[in-house]
């Protein structure tokens, strides 16, 4: 039998690579604590954490644990941090970076949820509002202009021709591909895109930031790959999905407002189809069944005051 009573040693790193490593553990502890300070202060939101997180695992916010980044929050503490982790169903040892995709999306519903309802405070926000071609964000969008006087309804440009009853400056800049081209050079646009492979579209930056420096609530209505340049720009913007009552009802409207050729009717169908599949990457999700309830539901997740309803518009949109 082998003998073993001598005693077993383990192989020890190199003196200097134990130094480099506790200096690493320590930088590795303040990054974290200074991003936990930053939020205490308000100096970051936790949803820009959140999404720093997502994007970098490795880094300070990723291997942030969820339990300290819960109790960076205001009012709350070792207790009701743990409510909220059996809430959203995540497990106290979880670092942000290593949050699964729905345990991700919880979280940001409850941070989304919980900025809109501090008491004392108003806080003005940029909310994105996409989906699907021919769901009706256009007309969604022009009845929370008409009734809602709380919410500035960001303008686009684009480089497509006025459908009947749109109007130059209030539902589109209608501009020529020459001045399209400078806003893009010259950094005025926050996001832009080709869609359905045929007009530009992009959302002027100016407009957006003095609204939100002045306290203002902003809805800004796009297509889905402006939603992810938003994203990307300003983490915490709100993206909310607006959806079909069912598929047969977005061919329905999109084949009775009669606005594009046959051609073009399938191109958008089949851009629907990977639009529809992208649901998982917003915050929230209204059905548009009748325009006066989804738009309800919009302004009530942006959090602003209503007023008397009145008659719905007509469609437009991207």
């Amino acid at each position: 039998m082998p003998d073993t009573s001598a005693p077993s040693h383990r192989p020890q790193p190199p003196e200097v690579d134990r130094a480099a490593a506790s200096r690493a553990a320590v930088a590795a502890r303040r990054a974290r604590a200074a991003v936990k300070s930053q939020i205490a202060s308000g100096t970051r939101s936790p949803i820009e954490v959140l999404d720093a997180a997502g994007s970098d695992p490795s880094g300070p916010e990723g291997t942030l644990r969820v339990p300290d980044f819960l109790t960076s929050l205001k009012a709350i503490g070792a207790t009701k941090s743990a409510e909220i982790l059996q809430r959203l169903e995540i497990s106290p040892v979880k670092r942000l970076g290593g949050l699964g995709k729905h345990q991700r999306a919880r979280l940001r519903e409850f941070l989304i949820e919980r900025s809109g309802t501090a008491p004392g405070r108003k806080r003005a926000r940029l909310t994105v509002l996409a989906g699907p071609t021919a769901v009706g964000k256009g007309t969604v969008a022009r009845h929370i202009r008409e009734n809602y006087p709380d919410v500035l309804l960001s303008v686009s440009a684009t480089t497509r021709a006025p459908r009947p009853g749109e109007i130059d400056g209030v539902d589109y800049y209608f501009v020529e591909d020459a001045e399209f081209d400078r806003l893009i050079a010259e950094h005025e646009l926050l996001e832009w895109a080709k869609v359905h492979n045929s007009h530009r579209y992009g959302t002027p930056r100016g407009p957006i930031e003095r609204a939100l420096a002045d306290g203002r609530s902003v809805l800004l209505e796009i297509d889905l790959q402006g939603a992810r340049q938003v994203r990307a720009a300003m983490p915490e913007a709100v993206l909310v999905f607006l959806a079909p009552p069912s598929w047969d009802e977005l061919v329905r409207r999109l084949i009775g407002r009669g606005t594009e050729s046959q051609e073009e009717q399938h191109r958008r169908l089949a851009t629907a189809k990977v639009e529809l599949a992208s649901q998982d990457e917003f915050d929230a999700r209204v059905v548009n069944g009748t325009v006066a309830e989804a738009a309800r539901e919009v302004v009530e997740l942006m959090q602003v005051r209503a007023r008397r309803p009145r008659r719905a518009a007509t469609s437009s949109g991207r």
